[in-house]
């Protein structure tokens, strides 16, 4: 059975919270979180059917998309596993992994090319296993009443200070 929730948070890892009320400030959030990667980042994004985890990660592709001039339908890729895009010198890797039977298929994705100078937004990676970045931003989206709570869980340091300016963010924006 697919586990659609994080691992447990470590002593090392840092959580904060984001109240989403509509599709708008999921949006918002993507743009917010686009405003924040860089090269070698890993989003996993984990909820269960219909979280919004396709639509976060399209908003955060296409601001990043936006930045440039640049204007792309993002559809989901459920069925072909894995959409690039080039956001400059930063390519943009969309894998949705929830068809995946066995870890091993993922070499045959060449996700380790995304990890190695872009960005990669991973959709179900509890199908990776222990190929799972250790070092990467976990975002689970939980429907709450109308709206969805963005739990937003620093795996490592890289991804600490980045957070908590998300949320300060996402206050001003007033979302």
């Amino acid at each position: 059975m697919s586990r659609i929730t994080p691992p447990s948070t470590g002593q090392n890892d840092t959580t904060r919270e984001i109240m989403l009320a509509d599709a708008a400030a999921t949006q918002k959030l993507g743009g917010v979180l686009a405003g924040l990667v860089a090269p070698q980042d890993v989003i996993a994004l984990w909820g269960d059917l219909g979280a919004g985890k396709t639509s976060l990660a399209r908003a955060i592709i296409q601001t990043l998309l936006a930045a440039l001039g640049q204007h792309e339908d993002v559809p989901s890729p459920t069925f072909t596993l894995v959409q690039t895009y080039e956001a400059d010198a930063l390519p943009i890797w969309h894998a949705d992994l929830y068809r995946l039977s066995d870890p091993d298929e993922l070499i045959e994705l060449g996700l380790e090319e995304a990890l190695e100078a872009g960005v990669l937004l991973i959709e179900w990676p509890d199908r990776m296993e222990d190929e799972l970045p250790a070092q990467r931003l976990d975002i689970e989206l939980k429907e709450v009443g109308e709206g969805r709570l963005a739990c937003l869980t620093a795996r490592g340091v890289s991804w600490e200070d980045r957070i908590d300016r998300a949320q300060e963010q996402m206050n001003q924006l007033g979302a």
